[in-house]
């Protein structure tokens, strides 16, 4: 399943299954089958990972059934807003892949390097990228996302991966000025606007193994990164674990897991964002994530 939220036209916001022709309502669904369904975000998910099963009927019918018989939404008619609009916790792993280590001149650090993205920087798919004025060197990040669904602290490695409701794609999008002058990442990464994620979460049966994924960004259609999650430094499972030793990981949680080669402050010469540009981040197996720069205050 490939599970998301998006704003209807009336201005509700609403759970939908993707499917190649579309956006499967499953809160219109529900209504025309008698059922209720759970707000979307953690309370989706939480329902999800316990089974529920009128909801796990509902999934597959939407996943399933004829679409000339089920409440389609086009995605050019809605707004798509995160697919876990009410995360509690955004965290980010510096410096976990190889080549991006590379291209700085470090070797890898010897732990997953942990920081937060402050939730009020998130965003959706086709959701703007504003270029604030506090920043004259804004930059991308495409990034295999980790949604978590069921939570717990000190999370063996060998049992992470089965608290993973799914994958997104996330920009963690920064200000590389912020982030040289702070000496420390939060305000850089987490402007408004500067954590744009989705469009849609791939449920963890979709993805065979989160370590043998390809990832891309675009950049005005000029490519810009082209790496593999094989590259990580630290695996998924390792940061679920890792994470979980000093924080109790809640249902809807997500974590981002760093970005490959080929950022812009590391082109000779530095080529930074400008209102404009478009991002397009793509990982295989989940989708693709786009946004464009727009002038900020």
């Amino acid at each position: 399943m490939k599970f998301g939220t998006v704003l209807r036209a009336d201005g509700v916001a609403v759970p939908v299954v993707g499917r190649n022709m579309g956006l499967v309502d499953l809160a219109a669904l529900g209504a025309d089958r008698g059922m209720s369904v759970p707000v979307p975000g953690r309370a989706f998910i939480i329902a999800w990972e316990s089974g529920d099963v009128g909801l796990k009927g509902l999934v597959a019918a939407a996943c399933s059934d004829d679409p000339a018989g089920l409440p389609m939404l086009p995605a050019s008619a809605v707004r798509f807003l995160p697919p876990v609009p009410d995360a509690a916790t955004v965290l980010a792993v510096g410096l976990n892949y190889r080549t991006h280590c590379a291209e700085q001149g470090k070797s890898p650090p010897e732990a997953p390097m942990f920081f937060a993205k402050l939730t009020s920087a998130m965003s959706g798919h086709g959701a703007p990228i504003p270029a604030w004025s506090v920043t004259a060197e804004l930059d991308f990040e495409g990034e295999l996302a980790v949604v978590i669904g069921r939570g717990g602290r000190a999370i063996p490695e060998a049992l992470a991966l089965d608290h993973v409701f799914g994958y997104t794609i996330l920009n963690d999008v920064t200000a590389r000025d912020l982030q040289r002058n702070d000496r420390q990442w939060t305000r850089a990464k987490s402007l408004d606007g500067y954590a744009p994620m989705g469009p849609l979460v791939a449920t963890r049966d979709e993805i065979a193994d989160p370590q043998n994924l390809r990832i891309r960004t675009w950049v005005n259609g000029q490519l810009r990164q082209d790496g593999g999650t094989d590259d990580m430094a630290f695996t998924v499972a390792r940061i679920i674990a890792v994470a979980s030793e000093a924080i109790t990981l809640r249902p809807g949680d997500v974590i981002t897991t760093g970005t490959p080669s080929g950022v812009g402050v590391f082109d000779k010469p530095p080529r930074f964002l400008v209102p404009g540009d478009v991002v397009r981040i793509r990982i295989d197996g989940i989708g693709e994530l786009e946004n464009m720069v727009v002038a900020g205050r």
